[in-house]
């Protein structure tokens, strides 16, 4: 029996709530960058009679293929009946205001980019307070429920796009493959050419890290009083 992912939309619809949104984020994480949310709503025929095939496979973006997320993707853009926004936040202003609070800013920005504000927010992880609006946080809902499911599928494929022709414009760091991920071929990579102009300067180890002292340098610290 196929796991049933629309059981959280049917729920807030039978409260009487309208146009319900699953909003997700993709790119927290790596050095480099944007970070990418997208939101997807439903139409209530999907809703109550279930996605057709092989849409029915939306998942969380990280348990499908590449292959496969590249098809949902494309077959969910086609699809009437399914709205959606995606918005990103550049790597200049994840140092500026910190990732958390980009991540938010790009969640908002994707439903902003609904044609229509929607009536209630599914979404992946903790509340956002910032949405200001009715919302229902689901751990893993990216796998519970085929909004944020979609929303997961949206702004990770947005976003390694973006990765592949970031690679092309700056060659030698490996985009392509790692997608600004920490990887050992990237971190190498840092070490060799330094960061360029799409990593993320405030995280480590691009941003110098304090380092921890255990004992006194005798040629730069100032001596200690001994009374």
């Amino acid at each position: 029996m196929k796991f049933d992912r629309f059981t959280h939309e049917r729920e807030r619809e039978a409260a009487g709530c309208e146009r319900i949104a699953g909003v997700d984020e993709a790119g927290r994480g790596p050095l480099a960058g944007p970070v990418v949310a997208a939101a997807a709503v439903f139409s209530p025929k999907y809703i109550q009679a279930g996605l057709p095939k092989p849409l029915d496979e939306v998942n969380d973006s990280k348990k499908l293929s590449a292959k496969k997320r590249d098809l949902l993707f494309e077959l969910l853009q086609k699809l009437d009946g399914f709205e959606f926004g995606i918005a990103l936040v550049e790597p200049a202003e994840i140092d500026r205001i910190n990732i958390l609070k980009a991540t938010h800013r790009a969640m908002n920005e994707a439903l902003a980019a609904l044609g229509q504000v929607p009536g209630h927010v599914l979404v992946d992880g903790r509340p956002v307070a910032s949405l200001g609006q009715a919302q229902t946080a689901l751990v893993k809902g990216d796998s519970l429920s085929y909004s944020i499911a979609a929303a997961s599928i949206l702004a990770k494929v947005t976003r390694d796009r973006m990765m592949v022709e970031l690679d092309r414009e700056f060659p030698g760091y490996g985009f392509a493959a790692n997608k600004g991920y920490g990887t050992r071929e990237h971190l190498d990579a840092l070490a060799k050419l330094g960061p360029c102009r799409v990593h993320r300067y405030s995280f480590a180890p691009i941003k110098p890290q304090p380092q921890l002292r255990l004992f006194p340098n005798p040629t730069t610290d100032e001596p200690v009083a001994r009374g």
